[in-house]
């Protein structure tokens, strides 16, 4: 687990160029208001939105995600685990007024950069 990259993964430095390209600006790897030991992998404060690019295997993912044989019960857990922190990270957001998105690592980037735009276009017109 040690090697596992935490951040400037493939699939997350993919939908940062796009992002950048489209002329938005964002944190990387920023730390959430909610607690500071929670952190996103792209945040944008002016819009108070938070993106979460998911592994398959680290978050469950239901088309790609597996099960390794060895030390299954504690790999299962280990998912579970991180799947409910996902979910309550996503509730407590909202209920401080963020938007709390989470894309995972093998949806297109074209799409999700689009989708991520547009959520953060709107939330600063809202401002």
């Amino acid at each position: 687990m040690l090697r596992t990259r935490r951040r400037d993964t493939g699939c997350e430095m993919a939908l940062r160029r796009l992002l950048h390209a489209m002329g938005l600006r964002y944190r990387v790897d920023h730390p959430l208001p909610i607690d500071r030991r929670r952190r996103a992998d792209l945040v944008f404060t002016g819009a108070r939105v938070a993106v979460f690019v998911d592994g398959c295997f680290w978050h469950g993912c239901p088309l790609h995600g597996t099960t390794p044989r060895a030390n299954r019960d504690w790999w299962m857990a280990k998912i579970d685990a991180n799947r409910a922190r996902d979910q309550d990270t996503i509730q407590r957001l909202r209920g401080i007024d963020w938007v709390g998105l989470r894309v995972w690592e093998h949806e297109d980037p074209g799409e999700t950069a689009r989708s991520v735009a547009n959520v953060v276009r709107q939330r600063l017109e809202v401002r």
